[in-house]
């Protein structure tokens, strides 16, 4: 009978949803279901805020995801390798479920959903429409050139959004240097070109996009951001100058002679696909002027599926009308959305315990007595770095807002606490969306493009460092100082 009421449940949230998009009327389908069943379970729907708490042991299966990402290539490779997607499914199913039949907690699977479709479909539609695109460099992989390539990604990335910059740059990064390629190099490109170069605009990282449908201003990125982005930019990318002036055992003087010193591109009909992808993006039923937009209703949240349904669309189109031979050349193939696709459902799944017990401490009286700038910066930046930075960013923003009296949910609050309306605000919004961009590099899952890069990298035969091996050969030592170099500055 418990399961059955449970079942039931679910049911009437399905009913709800449809009955906003229009799809369906409850009204029309209520003789067919049991009428006080439905009432009382509608009523549990309606207050499923009020619902047990997840227990401790419930971040377990996300723990132990990281765990297995971190080792498993490492450890039991071949294992790993065929059976990810299996684990990955399956820890995301104990944790679904123990919300949905333990807990009745039916908004947050549903709300995970919905943003894991949004994220899947920009990620997807953006690595399908750039890998099209064919970049022939015809110049030695020298370091001032791939300095300039990783300063050039940096800049795109606020155009087409970090996750086209990576795609559209990484295959002709590595083939310059194809010769002498290191981790170094495919480390710092995540850097620069996946994570830091695009905390410029609402397009270029999904964190920022995320505040920018709840109501921050579309050029206030660019405003408040430009100077930590500078800094963060230069800095990263003379290390890697000064790192990559250090190889040269693996130069090929004689594999260079006569090189045009040209750069072709082929495919550019895949340049309006991305434009179109992009400009998908701001169709959202959140955004004002924006109402005629179809979505679906679910409490106090709005998901469009036109959007995502255009995006992927537009994805398929610049597949099919791309040249074979242009894919050939540029080794594209599925494997790198499939692995991203797969690790993210288990990370969207699991990641809720987690997720939840940090924004009901933040919103608490302790929680609310903590929230300083500090606590902001460095509290979103970790997170960001194991939690995947989109739905940390909105938990502290969340926070922020609950301690000066504001709802995250109301445009108008967003808009005036990203316009200085209430004490501290503007710093407040600075610090989060900063170190929600920042931080995502600190590892492999902070920020979508960051295993798509690793998986193209590993195909073309690069021995990328482990999980911890990234952390500890690279983020600590060289990213974690420029993370504290930005908060003396600015924080």
């Amino acid at each position: 009978m418990e399961i059955y009421h449970s079942i039931a449940m679910v049911l009437t949230d399905l009913l709800s949803i449809g009955s906003g998009i229009g799809l369906l009327s409850v009204s029309n389908i209520e003789s067919f279901l049991v009428i006080p069943l439905l009432n009382e379970t509608a009523q549990e729907v309606a207050h499923a805020s009020h619902h047990l708490d997840p227990a401790g042991w419930s971040v377990i299966p996300f723990v132990t995801l990281l765990v297995l990402i971190a080792s498993g290539p490492l450890l039991f490779e071949n294992f790993w390798h065929h059976h990810y997607p299996k684990v990955a499914v399956f820890l995301s199913l104990i944790v679904v479920s123990y919300y949905l039949f333990v807990l009745h907690n039916y908004h947050g699977p549903v709300h995970a959903f919905f943003e894991y479709f949004q994220f899947i479909s920009l990620i997807a539609a953006l690595f399908i429409a750039s890998g099209g695109i064919l970049i022939e460099i015809d110049r030695e992989g020298k370091p001032l050139m791939n300095s300039m390539i990783l300063l050039v990604g940096a800049i795109i990335a606020n155009l087409i959004g970090t996750t086209g910059a990576s795609m559209l740059l990484i295959r002709p990064f590595l083939r310059l240097n194809r010769k002498r390629v290191k981790p170094y190099h495919v480390v710092f490109f995540i850097f620069i070109v996946s994570n830091v170069g695009g905390c410029l605009t609402p397009i270029g990282d999904p964190p920022l996009f995320l505040g920018f449908l709840k109501g921050v201003p579309f050029f206030w990125t660019l405003e408040h951001n430009w100077q930590a982005w500078l800094i963060g930019v230069i800095l990263l990318t003379i290390a890697f100058y000064f790192f990559d002036r250090r190889n040269k055992a693996d130069y090929f003087p004689d594999e260079v002679i006569g090189t045009t010193k040209k750069t072709k591109v082929s495919g550019k009909l895949n340049f309006f696909w991305l434009t179109l992808i992009i400009g998908a993006v701001f169709i959202d039923p959140n955004l004002p002027g924006m109402e005629w937009v179809p979505f679906i209703e679910y409490g106090e949240a709005k998901f469009s599926f036109v959007r995502e349904t255009l995006m992927l669309t537009f994805g398929l189109l610049a597949y099919l009308t791309t040249k074979k031979e242009i894919l050939k050349k540029n080794d594209f193939n599925m494997e790198p959305i499939r692995e991203v696709g797969f690790i993210f459902i288990g990370i969207f799944g699991t990641m809720m315990p987690a997720l939840e017990m940090v924004g009901k401490f933040a919103k608490s009286p302790a929680g609310i007595k903590l929230m300083t700038i500090n606590t902001l910066y460095w509290g979103t930046g970790t997170l960001s770095g194991f939690l995947d930075n989109a739905p940390t960013y909105l938990n502290f923003l969340a926070a922020a807002l609950s301690s000066v009296g504001g709802d995250i949910n109301a445009y108008p609050h967003v808009h005036g606490f990203a316009m200085g309306s209430f004490p501290d605000s503007v710093w407040y919004l600075q610090a989060i969306g900063i170190a929600a961009v920042f931080f995502g590099a600190l590892t492999y899952i902070g920020n979508g493009p960051n295993f798509m890069v690793k998986s193209i990298a590993e195909q073309v035969g690069v021995h990328m460092p482990s999980f911890f091996g990234y952390i500890i050969r690279f983020s600590i030592p060289i990213l974690l100082p420029l993370l504290f170099l930005i908060w003396i500055i600015f924080f």
